[in-house]
C-alpha cells in the first residue's frame, strides 16, 4: 500500500499529514502542535522539526517508503524534506501542487474625472 505525506507550508505555519492510498488520515503534526508560537512557526527550523516527528510516529507504525506532495509559498519546503529523509524515511516521489493563479482577481473600477 502507498503511503502519502502531504506538506502545506504557509507563512505562518507548517502542517504535515501522513495518509494511506485511499486519503484516510494515520499521522498529522504541525508547528503550533509542537509548542512553537507566534512567529517562529514559521521557520525552516520548525518545519523541520515537524517533519523529524512525522517520520519518527511513521516508523513506529512500520512504514518506510513514502510520496510527498508539496502544497503552499511557505519557508518550510525543504527542510520538511530534509527532516523525513534524516530520520530514515525513502522517498519515492515528489509532488509539488501550488495552486498558480493563471489570471488573477479582477482589476478595480477605473476612476472618472
Amino acid at each position: 500500500m502507498n503511503h502519502q505525506i502531504h506538506i502545506q507550508t504557509t507563512l505562518n505555519n507548517t502542517i504535515i499529514t501522513l495518509t494511506d492510498s485511499l486519503g484516510n488520515t494515520k499521522i498529522t503534526s504541525s508547528a503550533g502542535s509542537l509548542g512553537f508560537n507566534n512567529s517562529r512557526k514559521s521557520t525552516t527550523y520548525a518545519s523541520q522539526t515537524t517533519a523529524e516527528h512525522v517520520a519518527k510516529q511513521c516508523i513506529l507504525l512500520g512504514i518506510h517508503h513514502i510520496d510527498v506532495i508539496l502544497k503552499g509559498i511557505g519557508f518550510g519546503k525543504e527542510s520538511s524534506l530534509r527532516g523525513l529523509q534524516v530520520n530514515g524515511l525513502f522517498i519515492h516521489k515528489i509532488e509539488d501542487k501550488t495552486p498558480i493563479p493563471h489570471n488573477g482577481c479582477r482589476l478595480r473600477k477605473k476612476r472618472r474625472l
